[in-house]
């Protein structure tokens, strides 16, 4: 606990002597517990909490089992032995056990209380004395009054709502205590997520209490686990797999960075404006996200531009620019072995497509163009103009609308531009999101100075750094 500030080795402390004293009642001479059940399913727990990374939270629904089934001081002590003999990765190891203990005790014990207030045992006594009755319990229960199933499932659900808010409330104490994070940030940005399992563990966790003190036992309760255990397993990949993407598309996008460092950020900001687009035009899900991908990786194929070119002072030769114009090739060559990217490699293919048929590198026109890629280029286009570089300062966000709206029809889809307009109406473009120079970046020492970049446009050109638009001041993403 040394290695812990004071507000949270208090905090701490005080969870672990609520936790004792919830469960108190539970060891007193003479108490009516059921020891087999408890030691039964505090050993599964136990179990289930030593299978490293797929099975922690997975263990609620035996949790929620012993709520059902035991009283509250009882189902306190289920979650006990797993919390002691858990992995800990960090130190200190001690105080990190007995706070997980202290916490899923406190959780089971109001998730317990919960189910009381509600009457769920007496629900789970009246069904399990109709299903040892010998004929038409329906019609027993029909004529008892008793509560039904959908009673005892509400209330099962009601607690493992009260078990998730109470874990969840804890250990948003302790982040604030120990790790400084906000309230808002520990709390209330944690709440939605967390609470959503217990939705799927409330009834797992019913049908284990219900199977328990059924013909059939504890045996056949415990096999409501196996399809938990397999959708643990699932879901543990699918993170994973999530992870591996994730960071495939950083060290994609961080290489880009590096060798062209004037557009620094611009990948990150290109893929935000895409998202907003994105929305407005009614995408969501996995097409939201692969439209995101999308802006972000737009520019990959500057990995195979001669970084001469991408850091060259002055104009651009007509060779050189169609060395630079081959860079959406060179990036649909790069990503062609990426399955998850899906039609996010269209954009990277096509967004220096103008809808007049005179961008590159196949001069689609109007529909042909894909439609992430008339995303992306206006995203691209948008966040070129309002980008602060080396050699010249931002324009205004309605100065960059204007031109964008001025070029709609022509070099982009009318759509597109309406969508962006309307998000950057309803959210914004933070100066934070736009600025490139070192100064916005917070307390970053500025890099070497570069010699000045001015790179003279051909007349009629945009001011972007080798704009491969040409025309009357048509606004360009950069190479």
């Amino acid at each position: 606990m040394r290695a812990l500030p004071h507000g949270a080795r208090a905090y701490v402390l005080c969870a672990v002597l609520a936790g004792a004293y919830c469960a108190a009642p539970a060891v007193r001479p003479g108490a009516a517990v059921p020891w087999a059940t408890t030691a039964l399913l505090a050993a599964v727990h136990a179990v289930g909490s030593r299978v490293r990374g797929r099975w922690p939270e997975w263990c609620s629904p035996v949790l929620l089992a012993g709520a059902f089934l035991l009283p509250p001081a009882a189902a306190a002590l289920v979650a006990v032995p797993g919390a002691l003999l858990a992995r800990v990765e960090r130190p200190p190891a001690g105080a990190r056990r007995a706070w997980r203990a202290a916490r899923l005790s406190l959780a089971v014990w109001t998730a317990s209380c919960a189910f009381a207030a509600l009457d769920g045992p007496g629900t789970l006594g009246a069904l399990w004395a109709l299903g040892d009755g010998a004929q038409a319990p329906a019609a027993q229960a029909s004529s008892s009054g008793a509560p039904g199933f959908p009673y005892a499932l509400a209330a099962a659900v009601a607690a493992a709502l009260v078990l998730g808010l109470t874990a969840t409330a804890l250990e948003g104490g302790v982040l604030v205590t120990a790790e400084r994070q906000s309230a808002r940030a520990a709390w209330w940005g944690r709440l939605p997520g967390a609470l959503a399992p217990y939705l799927v563990h409330g009834p797992a966790g019913l049908a284990m209490a219900v199977l328990w003190r059924s013909a059939y036992g504890p045996a056949a309760a415990l096999l409501v686990l196996l399809p938990m255990y397999v959708c643990a397993c699932g879901f543990v990949l699918y993170r994973r797999e999530s992870a591996a993407h994730q960071a495939t598309i950083r060290a994609l996008v961080q290489a880009v960075d590096i060798k062209d460092r004037y557009t620094r950020g611009h990948s990150e900001r290109v893929g935000r404006a895409s998202a907003m687009i994105a929305r407005e035009l009614g995408m969501s899900g996995d097409r939201l996200e692969a439209v995101r991908i999308a802006g972000i990786l737009h520019d990959v194929g500057k990995l195979g531009v001669p970084t001469r070119l991408l850091r060259k002072n002055g104009p651009l030769t007509p060779d050189e620019r169609r060395v630079i114009e081959l860079h959406p090739e060179y990036g649909d060559e790069m990503v062609r072995g990426i399955g998850f990217l899906g039609e996010a490699r269209a954009a990277i293919l096509h967004h220096h497509e103008r809808l007049d048929g005179s961008g590159y590198p196949y001069g689609l026109a109007g529909a042909q163009i894909p439609e992430f890629a008339r995303v992306v280029a206006v995203a691209d286009a948008f966040d070129a103009m309002t980008s602060t570089r080396t050699y010249r300062r931002a324009r205004p966000v309605p100065t960059a609308v204007a031109e964008l709206q001025r070029c709609a029809g022509s070099q982009f889809d009318p759509r597109m531009v309406g969508a962006l307009t309307r998000a950057l109406d309803r959210h914004g473009w933070h100066a934070a999101v736009t600025a490139d120079a070192p100064e916005e970046r917070g307390n970053v020492p500025p890099e070497p100075a570069a010699p000045p970049l001015v790179r003279a446009a051909a007349p009629g050109a945009s001011d972007a750094p080798g704009d491969p638009h040409p025309g009357a001041g048509a606004p360009g993403g950069g190479p």
